[in-house]
């Protein structure tokens, strides 16, 4: 009997991992990802894979976010030697988020760190690029890529196996999305392995494009600062596009200084320029004449002293910089500097999970502590919704309800609360939990 173990985002949102093993014993992996959030989570990361790394017989890669492959190193500096199944866009992405994520562990004091930047470059060298919609054959299973619409190169995979058909959906894009082309549909499948990050809601319809524009003008008219903490990957990207274009329609001023401080997102930036071929209608058109993520007045900041000095720079400017939670990076120094200021405005573009700065932030707190120091918080602080990467409930129901003879469905990838209120609008969907092994078919 073929079955499907799994061993991550199964009553969470990270931590994706997955196996399936065929009647014959052929044996793929699906994403090994990081789990993120609270101490009891990041924890897992230590424990030893439940599988025998050495009986598998390749891994596909849905995506590069960290949660996806950030613990692929463990498995290759544990022993495994087989190919890594990716898009080219995803391992030119990987690469970027393995090593700064080792490079980050090595310099935290507070926990060993998990793999090596070695290990890293290990993991991208096993990875094999392959094409949407190009088949890959494992033994007496085949694969199939398809456009999930979440980031640049982000997939949904079909698994071909027994005669039957396992639709992995990875994360679905929030489509039809200002970046992308839009999430592919899939006409049929037996078995579906489905996100549910946001199968409890529907994300918000505020105007990013406005509420950009009230925030910057905001700074303009006081001489302030925006501080907007993003995300490296497609968030980093989709600001500086509304940018482009709010700066060229003179919805802003175009000597208002932009601050892209971050050496990740700018890493990223250039990689997003590389794949045209991925971009939506839009962009395919905007890039003919422009350059859809630079802009007059836009500084790349890549020297921690040239951040500093960005502190020294009068009148209004926008910091953009990482990390999205404000679980490290820049933007924890910004925030220390600029947050008792009135004259400073907090704009939030991203999920913020329980326990982290951005979090407690978002409460709108008057005094805060950041890395042990009280700050006094005076700056104001806001939120849009309307960005996240990801499909809501009524974009899931959609793509799930394009596929025909679809008779098992797990539910993975989301808070238990998501998955129990996406599961009562289908019919015998499954929560699984982790290290669960179920029959597939």
């Amino acid at each position: 009997m073929s079955t499907i173990k799994f061993l991550g985002a199964s009553g969470t949102v990270t931590g994706s991992c997955y196996v399936i093993c065929s009647d014959s014993g052929t044996q793929i992996m699906i994403d090994c990802g990081m789990f993120q959030g609270s101490h009891y989570l990041t924890k897992l990361n230590y424990e030893t894979i439940d599988i025998d790394i050495l009986k598998l017989d390749g891994i596909i890669l849905t995506h590069a976010h960290l949660d996806h492959s950030g613990r692929l190193p463990l498995l290759v500096k544990n022993g495994y030697k087989g190919p890594i199944y990716a898009t080219e866009a995803t391992i030119d992405l990987t690469n970027l988020v393995l090593l700064d994520t080792a490079k980050i562990a090595k310099e935290n004091r507070d926990r060993s760190p998990l793999y090596s930047e070695t290990d890293a470059e290990f993991t991208v060298q096993a990875m094999k690029p392959v094409a949407y919609h190009q088949e890959v054959k494992i033994k007496d299973i085949t694969i199939i890529f398809r456009d999930a619409g979440h980031i640049m190169g982000s997939s949904s995979i079909e698994i071909y196996m027994e005669g039957k058909k396992v639709v992995f959906s990875g994360d679905l894009g929030n489509y039809p999305e200002d970046l992308l082309a839009p999430t592919e549909m899939i006409d049929r499948a037996d078995t579906v392995v489905m996100e549910a990050t946001y199968g409890d809601r529907i994300h918000s319809s505020q105007d990013i494009r406005q509420i950009l524009t009230n925030e910057i003008s905001a700074v303009e008219r006081t001489n302030g600062t925006l501080l907007i903490p993003a995300f490296s990957i497609e968030r980093t990207q989709e600001l500086l596009h509304i940018l482009d274009h709010l700066k060229r329609e003179r919805q802003i001023l175009p000597e208002t200084l932009v601050y892209l401080d971050s050496p990740m997102a700018i890493k990223a930036t250039e990689i997003y320029k590389k794949y045209r071929s991925l971009y939506s209608k839009e962009l395919q058109q905007h890039v003919t004449t422009d350059d859809p993520f630079d802009f007059p007045s836009l500084h790349l900041v890549t020297h921690a002293e040239e951040s500093r000095n960005i502190w020294q720079t009068a009148g209004a400017k926008v910091i953009i910089a990482g990390s999205g939670m404000l679980n490290g990076g820049r933007i924890v120094r910004h925030l220390q500097n600029y947050l008792p200021m009135p004259i400073t405005r907090l704009l939030f573009v991203g999920f913020q999970a329980q326990d982290t700065l951005g979090f407690r932030l978002m409460a709108k707190p008057k005094i805060i502590k950041i890395h042990g120091q009280t700050i006094e918080v005076r700056a104001t602080i806001n939120k849009c919704s309307s960005l996240s990467a990801h499909a809501d409930q009524p974009k899931l129901l959609r793509w799930l309800n394009a596929m025909s003879g679809v008779k098992q469905i797990f539910l993975v990838h989301a808070e238990d609360k998501s998955r129990e209120v996406f599961a009562k609008l289908i019919n015998g969907a499954v929560l699984p939990k982790l290290h669960d092994v179920r029959n597939l078919f």
